[in-house]
């Protein structure tokens, strides 16, 4: 990155974090898992019953600052996805670094419930307890397709990657990469509570829509 950019990171990161940001995503995150635990079991126990493999998929991912760490996911693929990964990048339907394929072979039949309502996601809130994420922000990155990024795209990185964001309540998948990236940094430049607060709202509209969601 040029001198520039990195001055601006630095500032980013300075007004981005936010005290009452921090108490939003550990209050919420925890009454939300004390309430829907019963729904954690649920797909943990449909997850190990239908395919080979660990309920949780577990993958390095770039948040904060460009900073690595392990976000959880309940696995909603077959176990030796990433080994077919090649096979089907030439599938994506979508424009740019990150690959998505919406009739992917890699996901097994559960996953693809799991995936049309997000629940997949579900185990993100361990992320944004232990502080690693936020509830909203950025989707965070895989480490190969950060490698690949314009200059500007790191500028994502200047607040906390999220469960949800602009670019989930604005169709996901459907998105294409150059749109995330607008998205996510007209996000950074006006983080705020409300601003958090209306897209959880507008999260729950997203989901049922199902609009991306593969």
């Amino acid at each position: 990155m040029t001198t520039t950019l990195i001055e601006t990171v630095r500032l980013g990161t300075i007004r981005s974090g936010g005290r009452s940001k921090r108490i939003m995503d550990f209050t919420l995150s925890l009454l939300g898992l004390m309430a829907i635990w019963p729904v954690f079991l649920a797909i943990a126990v449909a997850v190990s019953c239908t395919s080979r493999g660990p309920v949780f998929f577990v993958q390095r991912r770039v948040g904060l600052n460009g900073k690595t760490f392990k976000m959880f996911k309940f696995r909603s693929m077959y176990q030796d996805a990433d080994t077919r990964r090649a096979e089907v990048e030439k599938l994506s339907d979508r424009n740019g670094i990150c690959l998505k394929v919406k009739r992917d072979p890699r996901v097994t039949p559960v996953g693809r419930v799991l995936r049309r309502l997000s629940l997949d996601e579900l185990p993100q809130i361990f992320n944004v307890l232990w502080g690693d994420m936020s509830l909203v922000g950025p989707r965070p990155a895989l480490v190969s397709e950060v490698e690949d990024y314009p200059d500007h795209a790191h500028l994502r990185h200047t607040v906390l990657p999220g469960i949800t964001g602009l670019w989930q309540i604005s169709g996901r998948a459907d998105i294409g990469f150059e749109e995330m990236i607008s998205l996510d940094l007209h996000y950074v430049r006006r983080v705020s509570f409300q601003t958090d607060a209306m897209i959880l709202l507008m999260t729950f509209r997203a989901v049922l829509s199902g609009r991306g969601a593969y």
